[in-house]
C-alpha cells in the first residue's frame, strides 16, 4: 500500500489516527487533519488554480524587461539623456566590478589550490619519513607480489 492511498481524504484508519494525534499534541493540528478529511477532495481543484495562477504570475515576471524598469520619459529631453548617461555609466561600473570579483576569486581559488597542494605535499613527505623510521630503513611505496 503506498503512501497517497492511506493518507488520501477519505475516514480511514490512518486518518483517523493521525486526527486523533493531532488534537492531543496540539489542537490545530487536529482540526487541519479534520478539514482535510472532510474537504480533501475538493483541495485538488484548489491546488490546480493556485498554481494555474501562480504558474501565470511569474510568467508575467520571466518577460524580457532588460535589467532595468522600462524608463519613463519626464517630458524633458535634456534631463532624460542626462538619466540615460548617468544609467549607463552606472551599468559600466558594474560590469567592471563583477569582471574584478571573478578575477579576485579566480585569484582565491588558485591560492587554496596552491596551499592544498602543499599540503598534501607535507603529508606525503611525512608519510614517507614516518615508514622510514617504523622500518629502519627507506621503504619502497610499491611493492609487487
Amino acid at each position: 500500500m503506498n503512501q497517497s492511498a492511506l493518507l488520501r481524504p477519505d475516514w480511514t484508519p490512518a486518518t483517523i489516527a493521525l486526527m486523533i494525534l493531532g488534537f492531543m499534541v496540539f489542537w490545530p493540528l487536529g482540526l487541519a487533519m479534520l478539514a482535510y478529511i472532510i474537504f480533501g477532495e475538493r483541495l485538488r481543484g484548489f491546488k490546480r488554480d493556485v498554481n494555474q495562477a501562480t504558474d501565470g504570475f511569474f510568467a508575467s515576471c520571466r518577460r524580457p524587461h532588460g535589467r532595468h524598469r522600462p524608463h519613463f520619459s519626464t517630458g524633458n529631453v535634456a534631463f532624460d539623456d542626462w538619466r540615460k548617461a548617468e544609467l549607463d555609466r552606472i551599468e559600466e561600473e558594474r560590469r567592471k566590478l563583477d569582471e574584478m570579483r571573478e578575477e579576485f576569486d579566480d585569484y582565491l581559488r588558485e591560492l587554496r589550490r596552491a596551499k592544498d597542494q602543499e599540503e598534501f605535499d607535507r603529508f606525503m613527505r611525512d608519510r614517507r619519513n614516518a615508514k622510514r623510521d617504523d622500518n629502519g630503513g627507506p621503504v619502497a611505496e610499491f611493492q609487487t607480489p
